[in-house]
């Protein structure tokens, strides 16, 4: 029997790793195309465009979308391709944070609130001094603090999960309506402060719940006017 050993040295898990590294660039590729809002929610996933837009064929694209699929971003429609489901990230996002202010509200320490009223009055520079980067790490970070302060570690899971997913789509939400959402969502994150600071968790969970609803319909204006402006710089050209 002949040995499949490759006799040049070359370990045989070489290409494996190639082939890996190539399904978690389509992957990363599409899941940031679909999270971006670039294919309306319930909208059929447009395969043979999406093949051409990342220079692959159906199977690699078709393996993408069943991971996606099971992270709840599409939805596989027998022989029929898949579509973009209803029920967006910022919905599940949404959720997560609301139960996170309601157990943080329960648990977190007087040093912790010390450590977000710093961070919130840090971002609050950052805002004054039109800073969209500074503003946005520091807001991450409050966000990611009341995850903390909750003392849940599924619930911490299933947020960093998701955080990631969406990152993109809530920075850009602070440029709807001429950034006038920039200073709407400063406002909401004072109130996000005082019900924290009382410890007022049913108040702060609807707040945080209602922050992201707010994000989420910025985020799909901004991105409906994106679209619009290329169409028309298109025409005109």
């Amino acid at each position: 029997m002949k040995s499949t050993i490759p006799e040049t040295g070359v370990p045989i898990t070489q290409p494996d790793r190639q082939e890996a590294s190539l399904h978690g660039e389509i992957l990363l590729r599409l899941r940031d195309y679909v999270v971006e809002g670039n294919i309306p929610e319930g909208a059929r996933v447009p395969e043979r465009q999406l093949c051409e837009m990342l220079g692959i064929s159906r199977t690699p694209l078709r393996e993408a979308l069943k991971v996606l699929a099971a992270e709840g971003l599409i939805e596989l429609l027998p022989n029929r391709g898949a579509r973009v489901r209803q029920l967006g990230l910022f919905d599940i996002m949404a959720g997560l944070e609301s139960l996170a202010g309601r157990l943080a509200c329960e648990a977190i320490t007087d040093e912790e609130i010390a450590a977000i009223e710093r961070l919130h009055y840090e971002m609050y520079g950052h805002y004054l001094n039109s800073d969209m980067h500074g503003y946005f790490q520091a807001n991450q970070r409050i966000h990611e603090s009341i995850v903390a302060a909750a003392r849940n570690e599924t619930l911490r899971a299933a947020y960093t999960s998701f955080a990631g997913r969406i990152r993109r789509v809530r920075y850009s939400a602070n440029f709807a309506r001429q950034r006038q959402r920039w200073g709407e969502a400063m406002r909401e994150h004072e109130a996000i402060l005082d019900a924290l600071r009382r410890r007022a968790g049913s108040e702060l969970s609807d707040i945080l719940f209602q922050h992201l609803r707010n994000k989420r319909t910025a985020a799909i204006e901004h991105l409906a006017a994106a679209r619009a402006a290329t169409a028309a710089t298109a025409a005109g050209s």
